[in-house]
């Protein structure tokens, strides 16, 4: 069981480093979940792992795509690679603290959360895995994964070894056009005569989907923004304007405390509450405005701040203690109940999130 978390812990946190969380749920809670429990691992053990690994370690720092540390270093007026290098270290402390906690927390409570395994689990995955596959479907099972592992080498070659860096929207560019050649490529042996039909649906499903999850971040982005004298002229469409959120900050200076523990916690709660929205990413333009007021006031480098900021508002409303977040689709894919799943993690993610934020005052 010990062997079997790990390695879902470590398929899921490639998978969705790369192509995000969404897309690692369902292939990882499908093929590898089922495989896991049957060696023993809880289900609610084995759903709190994807979340940790995915919605959580993974999506917090959004090192390859950088859509998250583009927003909080947009915001705090840093360069983004300093913030997507920090967020690394953070997300990668705060995940380690929080699967070693969870482990542990696994096996106290061994007995009882075998107990609450449903006999039947595994069953509708017996069935599906004996049905009869075609030789185009065979092919594409073999076809699609190794499309993006070649996407993922790519990434890692440009990253490493070149001075092209997919950041933002290249980076998601990429896999995007990825992903819609292989939608074509599979609609065109699936039923040619309706290829451009098929592809239409399946594209105004994706961006149905798209906007419910990332709507609501575009007008917040756009208020948060407000506050920077750099966009409000622009958002306003006039020469000039205040900076309304570094102005307030400002005039409330003399109410922060300066000292830099209480200035990195109070910001990883803020984060904290802005993802209680259930999406993560629509406070990260607050969490980095702020960071980049508080910086000077606290003698800590505004690229930490905004770090911490973005740990704490994605490791909530990514998808790790919020119900109503994309958690809900982890629950769904492993059969447990949301709210077991959102007490299982509970003080594992905590945790983490405490320990990265104190040794990011260490280290920075």
């Amino acid at each position: 069981a010990t062997l079997s978390y790990l390695i879902l812990i470590a398929i899921t946190y490639v998978i969705s480093l790369f192509f995000w969380p969404t897309p690692a749920v369902p292939l990882v809670g499908t093929l590898l979940l089922p495989v896991a429990i049957r060696a023993g691992l809880p289900p609610l053990v084995g759903a709190a792992a994807i979340a940790i690994a995915g919605q959580g370690m993974a999506l917090s720092s959004d090192y390859m795509i950088q859509i998250a540390p583009m927003l909080s270093a947009t915001a705090a007026g840093v360069p983004v690679s300093v913030v997507a290098d920090r967020a690394l270290v953070l997300s990668l402390i705060a995940g380690g603290t929080a699967m070693l906690v969870l482990y542990l927390q696994a096996q106290r409570r061994k007995e009882q959360l075998r107990a609450s395994f449903p006999k039947e689990w595994m069953q509708p995955y017996k069935q599906r895995y004996a049905a009869v596959v075609s030789w185009k479907a065979k092919l594409f099972a073999a076809f699609v994964p190794l499309a993006f592992l070649a996407v993922i080498l790519y990434m890692l070659y440009t990253s490493f070894f070149t001075n092209l860096q997919l950041e933002g929207g290249s980076g998601a560019a990429l896999v995007g056009g990825a992903a819609l050649l292989l939608l074509l490529v599979a609609s065109l042996f699936y039923r040619p005569s309706q290829l451009f039909e098929d592809v239409s649906n399946h594209l105004v499903d994706g961006f149905l989907f798209a906007f419910k999850a990332m709507g609501p971040v575009i007008p917040i982005a756009g208020f948060f923004f407000l506050g920077s004298s750099d966009f409000a002229p622009a958002i306003l469409a006039i020469d000039e304007a205040p900076a309304f959120l570094f102005e307030l900050v400002e005039a409330g200076e003399s109410y922060i405390p300066t000292e830099p523990g209480w200035t990195a916690f109070g910001l990883l709660m803020i984060g904290m509450i802005t993802g209680l929205d259930g999406s993560g990413f629509s406070g990260l333009p607050l969490t980095g405005a702020l960071a980049g007021a508080l910086a000077p006031v606290s003698g800590i480098d505004p690229a930490t701040l905004a770090a911490i900021g973005q740990m704490g508002a994605i490791w909530v409303g990514g998808g790790t203690l919020i119900a109503w977040s994309s958690l809900v689709a982890v629950a769904g894919i492993a059969r447990v109940h949301v709210q077991d799943l959102v007490r299982l993690c509970f003080i594992p993610v905590i945790a983490g999130l405490l320990v990265s934020t104190i040794l990011a005052l260490v280290i920075w």
